[in-house]
């Protein structure tokens, strides 16, 4: 904005502001000669209008005086807010004393009612509240989106979707023009929200659009979970609607986001939505002033926890990973830079038991969040020796390491499929679990594992690989049609998991709720849906040791929640470091690799000669699990 148009602005405000101050002079004046024509009814007997003049001069004076003390002449307030008639009744008031006392004490002598100012006090703030209303009234039907506006309906009637659409009522720019709100709440019905009426349920969806033209619905339920997203986008397609969403109550709080950046619902949100209730402070009692390690800070998960760690203050935030560019990438998104020059970035590795014991005792972390790990089933049947390596091995250093430094908390980050474990990742994972127990035996520290399922988003998970495929033209291959997977998005799952870190007791593992399991299938029929496109669907079979329907909970343990109701606590089952056999695991996967080569000969065997090239292209195209 140029110098001479601020300028230009200033002097309009000015100038409304005076016009305001003479539309309130002229209620009280009104008010003042009404108060006299009602107390004698309806006539002016005996009125001296000298002092009427005066009295309505003093009047203007004071309430002049009253507003400005109460700011009410300053655009302190939105026009006709419940805050600006606070001040306008303040301001009647005070004006209504000092006019009142004059008159009680002289009116009769000066020809004027004593009762003149109770009479007039009233009508003077319904003539001025009045003026105010209206103003406000032409004001926002000037600024009504154009005639370009898309039409839309908004879902939800509650504080988020009444002030969506105050800001798109009152935005001559805004691409958006509501038309009508769904809310299932039967209190709601034919409420008003700035002019815009509630119309009817979602069950009505579809002949509600009809009727107002509308072509987009926008979802303004601040947590609003994945059943409930599931549901609306049924009813939305039925009724050849766009489906958009707003940002997390959160993120538009802490201003990540605005209240107006709607986006496309992605199919994350329709299954990866489960709302958290996080206990900020007890979060905070541990993480706050102390020094925080993250292992495997470099990958999803790892650098999650440490954005949201990063928010509750640490005296010092460390993120180890042995992939400098993942480092940079976290560092940036935290720190702003990614010069990786300071202490807060540590480029090392968890099979180097040397370096960890290192880093732990010049360090000397409060609190360790071990999320480094190898995860992919497929791999890791292939190399068993390197989920050892790495998921046995590397927890061993990090938990010898974190011991020996005193560490108060450590959370090893664990898979569901440590739950009855079937994989060589389940099996590494549950031996991971096992060995933190342990140290939580010592009686130094609390030590526990917090066991969830498939996170979205994550690299190499399966909705970028639906994703990929689906771009690609398919098909789309899944391994089983009746395959089930558990799903959280990977803030949702960070922040359990920093609630786990608080409520967890030494040697359990904790387990979090993560919703109904998903079948694949219905992901993958509403992924194509979404692309529009023509899509194939290929079923590639069950490979090695992965199961049909993931588990959380594992044989023996009991799904207690004494704490947190997405949080179940079970006993961690400890295995001492000694117990340990690099033979015995070699001896066992050599084993299962040998049963599984002859499982594959006998298939092949019973398949044609098409038919095992078909198959053996559509594996190598890509199966998800």
């Amino acid at each position: 904005m140029t110098a001479s148009s601020g300028t230009t602005l200033g002097a309009l405000r000015a100038k409304m502001r005076v016009h305001q101050f003479i539309f309130d002079a002229i209620a009280w004046m009104v008010a003042l000669v009404a108060a006299v024509w009602l107390r004698f009814e309806f006539g002016f007997h005996n009125t001296s209008w000298v002092a009427m003049l005066v009295l309505v001069l003093a009047a203007a004076i004071a309430q002049l005086a009253a507003g400005l003390m109460l700011s009410l002449y300053r655009r302190r307030y939105h026009v006709a807010s419940f805050d600006e008639v606070l001040s306008l009744a303040g301001s009647v008031g005070i004006t209504t004393v000092l006019i009142g006392i004059p008159i009680l004490v002289f009116g009769n002598e000066a020809g004027v009612p004593r009762s003149t100012a109770l009479i007039a006090a009233p009508l003077a703030f319904l003539a001025m509240a009045l003026t105010r209303y209206f103003r406000r009234v032409v004001q926002e039907r000037s600024s009504r989106p154009n005639g370009d506006a898309v039409p839309i309906l908004v879902y939800g009637a509650g504080f988020v979707g009444s002030n969506l659409i105050k800001r798109m009522r009152t935005d001559p720019r805004s691409r958006f023009n509501p038309v009508g709100i769904i809310d299932d709440s039967p209190e709601l019905a034919n409420a008003v929200r700035s002019g815009v009426h509630v119309l009817g349920t979602g069950d009505q969806l579809a002949e509600i659009a009809g009727r107002t033209g509308a072509t987009t619905l926008i979802v303004a339920i601040a947590r609003a979970d994945a059943s409930l997203l599931q549901r609306i986008s049924d009813q939305a397609a039925e009724a050849d609607l766009r489906v958009l969403v707003l940002p997390p109550l959160d993120d538009i709080i802490e201003g990540r986001s605005a209240m107006g950046d709607v986006r496309d619902v992605s199919i994350e949100d329709i299954i990866g939505r489960h709302p958290v209730d996080t206990d900020i402070e007890s979060v905070a009692s541990y993480l706050t002033g102390k020094r925080v390690l993250v292992t495997g800070a470099g990958g999803s998960i790892g650098a999650e926890l440490c954005r949201q760690i990063s928010r509750f203050g640490p005296a010092e935030l460390m993120m180890l990973d042995r992939d400098e560019s993942a480092l940079q990438a976290v560092q940036i998104s935290i720190a702003g830079h990614g010069l990786l020059h300071t202490d807060d970035v540590v480029l090392a590795d968890i099979r180097d038991a040397e370096a960890i014991r290192d880093l732990m005792a010049e360090r000397r972390p409060h609190v360790v969040f071990h999320a480094a790990a190898l995860k992919h089933l497929p791999m890791l049947e292939q190399y068993p020796d390197e989920a050892w390596k790495t998921n046995v091995l590397g927890t061993l250093n990090v938990l010898e390491g974190a011991f020996r430094a005193g560490v108060e908390t450590f959370v090893n980050i664990s898979t569901d499929k440590a739950a009855n474990p079937t994989s060589v990742l389940g099996h590494s994972k549950r031996l991971a679990e096992r060995l933190t127990a342990s140290y939580a035996e010592r009686g130094v520290g609390r030590y526990l594992s917090v066991r969830f399922g498939n996170v979205l988003g994550s690299r190499g998970s399966m909705l970028p690989t639906f994703k990929a495929l689906i771009d690609a033209g398919g098909p789309l291959t899944v391994t089983h049609p009746d395959i089930t997977r558990y799903f959280m998005t990977i803030p949702e799952a960070c922040q359990l998991v920093m609630q786990a870190g608080a409520i967890g007791r030494p040697g359990e593992v904790l387990i979090l709720d993560m919703g109904e399991p998903v079948k694949i299938l219905d992901v993958a029929k509403r992924m194509i849906r979404m692309s529009g496109k023509p899509i194939e669907i290929v079923y590639t079979g069950l490979r090695p040791h992965e199961k049909l329907h993931e588990e959380l909970i594992g044989a023996g343990e009991h799904d207690d929640r004494p704490f947190h109701e997405k949080i179940t606590h079970a006993r961690g089952e400890p295995l001492d470091a000694s117990a340990l056999s690099k033979g015995r695991w070699d001896a066992h996967w050599t084993r299962e690799h040998e049963r599984n080569l002859r499982e594959d000969h006998s298939d092949d065997d019973s398949l044609t000669g098409a038919a095992q090239q078909s198959m053996h292209m559509q594996i190598g195209r890509g199966a998800v699990r």
